[in-house]
């Protein structure tokens, strides 16, 4: 199957079952793996093209298109989207992008909608640049032409002002570079750097974090030097920076009370004793076979429990815990960028009473003088230090306190770890290091 093809598949799955699209992309990558390693990387770019730039591209294409999309069955709807993405946002011709895009619909079984697409297509073809809403209308105009739900563009502008929040809708629309954190039970970040440049692979280190390194375009990551051998795991930037901001003394005894999919457990687990806890059995298995790959299965130990209701006493005291809640995960919105589409505004009341619920249990279990880091991949304040201030307000026994990482210029929004989607290059997270009193 060609790389279009395969394509439409995995989008029309996507939108048949909703799924994560990583998810699709990857199980249909391995059942009709393509013989040449570039057809793997046109496929990832034009599912994730096409699901990033999706508003725009609906925007262009209901201009020609005599049925409501909504009606169009699922694979039609893709085909266009891939057809529209490639005019408009890649340096294939707009000729062969049409015919191209046809022929597969064809090869996908859909030869009675091959003329409906290529007209459309064709159309699109002759426009010299993707339609938008005017400029005069801000929200709605920067809702098309970024592909942002418009009640997300308005809470951002509302939030963080014309300027930012318009770079965080550019970054979404980015695809983020592969990040790895050095497994440092094994190797230090620079030994690794250099291991890595001698075998040939162009990586720098990570600007902020001190365990990261950035690697070029890879192909498959499992077939980067090191991998194999668990010296390192691919973990954002940012993501990294929680486990280096939580600064949890070496000694302590650490539970990750949602762990999955457990990046930041091994983290946790190159220096301490960790229980990993997730409430679906089935996700453990990824964290038990990380830990393995990285040496780790002395130190990390997983269990099935729901982070909201209260530890097994025979688990034992633990120093510290890492409570990395479910959120809206609308910091991740390049990596994910189907959730944008997805979340809806009410979803994020909904979550806050679920991550309070998740925080009064776990400080409840947290021994005097121990520690609690509070994580989201969120950038929404009603998630991050809304329901953190709110948590002390009720709990005077707990007081954040920031940690003293002397040489390291983490980026801080008073005593908490804030990164935003942007030129800089993170995920969007927020972290809060509380210590408890008595």
């Amino acid at each position: 199957m060609n790389a279009r093809a395969l394509a439409i598949n995995v989008l029309a799955r996507v939108r048949a079952t909703d799924a994560y699209l990583n998810v699709v992309l990857d199980t249909l990558l391995s059942e009709s793996p393509p013989k040449d390693p570039r057809d793997a990387a046109l496929v990832t770019e034009l599912a994730y093209g096409a699901t990033r730039r999706q508003l725009a591209l609906d925007y262009a294409i209901a201009r020609f298109a005599d049925r409501k999309l909504d009606a169009l069955e699922d694979k039609v709807l893709a085909g266009l989207r891939i057809g529209a993405y490639q005019i408009f946002h890649t340096r294939v011709p707009a000729r062969a992008a049409v015919a191209e895009t046809v022929q597969a619909l064809k090869e996908v079984g859909l030869a009675r909608a091959a003329g409906f697409a290529n007209a459309i297509l064709r159309k699109l073809a002759d426009l010299p640049a993707p339609p938008l809403p005017p400029a005069s209308d801000l929200v709605e105009h920067l809702s098309v032409r970024e592909s942002h739900p418009r009640w997300l563009v308005e809470r951002w502008l509302r939030q963080f002002g014309r300027e930012r929040a318009e770079a965080m809708l550019v970054a979404d629309n980015q695809s983020p570079a592969v990040v790895i954190r050095a497994n440092t039970a094994k190797v230090t970040r620079d030994a690794l750097l250099a291991q890595l440049q001698e075998a040939g692979v162009e990586a720098k280190a990570t600007t902020v974090s001190p365990v990261g390194i950035i690697l070029p375009p890879v192909g498959r990551v499992e077939d980067v030097y090191g991998y194999a051998e668990g010296l390192w795991q691919v973990q954002d930037e940012a993501a990294q920076l929680v486990g280096v901001y939580g600064a949890i003394p070496e000694t302590a005894r650490v539970l990750d009370a949602c762990a999955a999919p457990g990046g930041k457990s091994c983290h946790l687990a190159q220096e301490h004793e960790v229980v990993a806890v997730d409430l679906h059995a089935h996700k453990l298995r990824k964290i038990d076979s990380e830990a393995r790959r990285l040496g780790l299965s002395e130190r990390l130990k997983a269990y099935a429990h729901d982070a909201a209701e209260p530890f097994p006493e025979e688990w034992g005291e633990f120093h510290a815990f890492l409570v990395d809640a479910p959120c809206s995960g609308l910091g991740t919105l390049r990596r994910h960028p189907e959730l944008r589409y997805r979340r809806k505004e009410e979803d994020l009341s909904r979550l806050a009473l679920l991550q309070r619920k998740i925080l009064e249990n776990c400080q409840e279990a947290v021994p005097p003088g121990g520690l609690l880091v509070y994580a989201v991949c969120t950038v929404e304040p009603q998630e991050a230090q809304d329901q953190v201030e709110m948590f002390l307000r009720s709990h005077p026994e707990w007081t954040a306190e920031p940690p003293v990482l002397p040489g390291l210029n983490l980026p801080m929004m008073q005593a908490y770890l804030r990164t935003l989607p942007g030129p800089e290059g993170f995920d969007g997270f927020f972290a809060a290091r509380l210590r408890k009193l008595y």
